[in-house]
């Protein structure tokens, strides 16, 4: 069976001053068949998306203390590994981010100086994936042409702006 490739991405339109109340979606695509080429081979087996949750209160809180485009990046890779959690049929796993800062922290190449609980939380996700299967990070460079790391983008910026991503048999890469 092809392996499954889980394509994230975050969005927030306004970056500079976050804090609590700054609005940020997440995005992740998951795709199986993919070559990794960028050319959009494979299916789409799911998708999902939403906003950065910062209220501790909430049952999607993950730990994000604003939102951000970095609070959002992490965000959709901790769905997506909540995800592989859940869904155990999978031997293999492979990551695709277009953020080196939200992998490299998720994977603890890098120590967080900020969104601490948030990281905590996703590197708790990252390390239980690794007990029942084998799971990889891959960088995606953002932002050319690559159709599902566009899709992923498309969900994160629509999670952002509150509206539905536009149904996939009518989305064209690089459409917002």
């Amino acid at each position: 069976m092809p392996p499954l490739h889980l394509y994230v991405d975050g969005s927030c339109g306004d970056n500079r001053n976050v804090g609590r109340e700054t609005i940020a979606g997440w995005g992740v695509c998951i795709v199986r068949g993919d070559s990794g080429t960028g050319k959009g081979q494979g299916e789409v087996i799911e998708e999902f998306s939403g906003r950065v949750i910062t209220d501790p209160e909430s049952p999607e809180y993950m730990g994000a203390s604003v939102g951000s485009n970095n609070t959002a990046e992490l965000t959709a890779i901790g769905h997506a590994l909540r995800w592989a959690l859940i869904d155990q049929r999978e031997d293999a796993l492979t990551i695709r981010s277009d953020s080196e800062y939200a992998s490299n922290l998720t994977v603890g190449i890098w120590k967080p100086k900020a969104n601490k609980e948030l990281v905590r939380r996703i590197r708790s996700f990252w390390k239980e994936c690794l007990l029942n299967r084998t799971v990889t990070i891959e960088h995606v460079r953002a932002h050319r042409g690559h159709r599902w790391n566009e899709r992923a983008d498309h969900l994160a910026f629509r999670a952002m702006e509150g509206r539905n991503p536009d149904p996939l048999q009518f989305w064209k890469p690089g459409n917002r």
